[in-house]
């Protein structure tokens, strides 16, 4: 008998249709109430959340722009965390409808090898890349949890001339507590899942076979992740395969079942909206998110989880990308390729998804600097032990900005040493003094100061 982690059935699919009923009569007075509150930085509760998700006003939806805006400089700044996903397995034993990697697609899969993940980091290593996101399918049998456990232990052991890669974040399916303690052990960042649907009926008709098709072992897997460690988590769901509104409800009930049990929600939640992919059946998805409908979504997310960071992969297009860095995107990936291989691309690989923003990892980094943003490859606070409650006491008291700052500013110079021409390297220049002053912490900027110069004299991996 599978061990749940959990008895509490803390998703409820009436509760959630009820909510936004319920929502559809709010008054204008209300609704500006709720979003004062939200100014205010203070989070929304279920009806606040489904009461915005059902405005239509262009007042009202104008407002939740402004105001997740505002939060987003006020608690992140013009900071954007850099990762880049790493496949190393697409075999798969699931049948999910709506995936590439379905069992039922005829395609010749592989896992990488211990020396093909070494070339396949030397590559991401060699964009500047300092924290992967590793992706496997479910296949207890080709791509067990020692596989992914050797797969850490070989991306943590290498060593280049500009430094190693400093965090690697998991995204593997739904396991036992036993298998994510062996995963604490190895050295795993965040652990990374997708619901992709909290509609049990819709999620019961897209997962035809496999232990995925388990809706409540795959929506506790959370809770047995903290029972065995891991204090960073990161949910998200795919957006197209049911109502974004109640989707986004079903993100806020995980979130806060996870902060009253374990006293941490999630670390991160990813907004992947789905896309066109070799041997999915795309027709599943009868309800994509207009791009109007995706960024309002977002930003009512912001306003409902201040201190919560927010990813968006290449699945949306550069121009959407910039959008939603401005309402509340905290971390984005760049540069990447979703196929097993497909960094060194010695053979043909097959994709997971289709990818919108194709554009190589120093493009995106040159992007998000001319947009006076500041890419950041930080991964201070993992190495310092501020995960999970730690983080969030930090994130909520507003201290958090006297460290991401600072080793954004840092981890920036690092990067325009090792990997930037010299037009570059004027740019990232002018960019940090330009920042600098921002540090309200007279020690800290100095200290800032003084590792700037430290770290173009050939000191690296410097942080507070």
């Amino acid at each position: 008998m599978l061990d749940y982690g959990c008895d509490e059935r803390f998703i409820d699919r009436q509760y959630i249709e009820n909510l936004l009923e319920s929502a559809k009569g709010a008054s204008d007075e209300e609704v500006t109430e709720i979003l004062d509150k939200a100014d205010r930085f203070e989070g929304l509760n279920h009806h606040e959340v489904a009461v915005l998700l059902q405005t239509e006003k262009p007042e009202f939806i104008e407002r939740i722009f402004e105001i997740a805006g505002k939060i987003k400089r006020h608690i992140y700044g013009d900071r954007i965390v850099m990762f880049a996903p790493l496949y190393v397995s697409d075999y798969c034993v699931n049948k999910c409808a709506y995936c590439g990697f379905r069992c039922d697609h005829n395609f010749q899969r592989r896992k990488l090898t211990m020396d093909e993940v070494r070339e396949e980091v030397r590559i991401l290593e060699s964009m500047g890349h300092k924290r992967l996101a590793v992706e496997a399918g479910e296949d207890p049998v080709n791509c067990p949890i020692e596989y992914i456990e050797e797969v850490l232990r070989t991306i943590y052991d290498m060593k280049f001339q500009n430094g190693e890669i400093r965090r690697v974040n998991v995204n593997i399916a739904a396991t036992t507590v036993e298998n994510y303690r062996r995963l604490k052990k190895v050295g795993i960042g965040t652990y990374i899942l997708f619901q992709e649907t909290y509609h049990q009926p819709t999620y019961e008709r897209l997962h035809l076979a496999g232990p995925k098709r388990d809706y409540w072992y795959h929506t506790t897997a959370f809770d047995r992740a903290q029972l065995g460690g891991i204090d960073d988590v990161g949910g998200g769901v795919l957006f197209g395969l049911y109502d974004y509104k109640f989707e986004v409800l079903g993100l806020m009930l995980h979130n806060e079942h996870l902060e009253k049990r374990f006293g941490t929600g999630f670390h991160t939640i990813s907004v992947p909206r789905i896309r066109e992919a070799d041997g999915a059946d795309i027709s599943v998805a009868r309800y994509v998110p207009t791009d109007d409908e995706f960024l309002k979504l977002v930003a009512i997310i912001r306003l409902a989880v201040p201190f919560t960071g927010m990813i968006i992969s290449t699945r949306e297009s550069y121009e959407m990308r910039k959008k939603l860095i401005s309402i509340g995107i905290s971390q984005m990936s760049g540069g990447s390729c979703v196929g097993v291989g497909g960094y060194s691309k010695h053979e043909e690989n097959v994709p997971q998804f289709e990818v919108a923003d194709d554009r190589p990892t120093g493009e995106v980094i040159e992007w998000l600097m001319d947009e006076g943003l500041i890419p950041s490859f930080c991964t201070a606070c993992y190495r310092k032990g501020r995960t999970g409650d730690r983080f969030m006491s930090l994130a909520k008291s507003g201290n958090i900005k006297n460290v991401c700052l600072p080793n954004a500013l840092m981890t920036l110079c690092e990067y325009a040493q090792d990997y930037g021409n010299e037009r570059f390297r004027e740019k990232a220049e002018k960019l940090i003094e330009k920042h600098i002053p921002e540090i309200q912490n007279d020690k800290v900027r100095q200290l800032v100061i003084d590792n700037v110069k430290r770290i173009k004299a050939g000191e690296r991996d410097l942080y507070i």
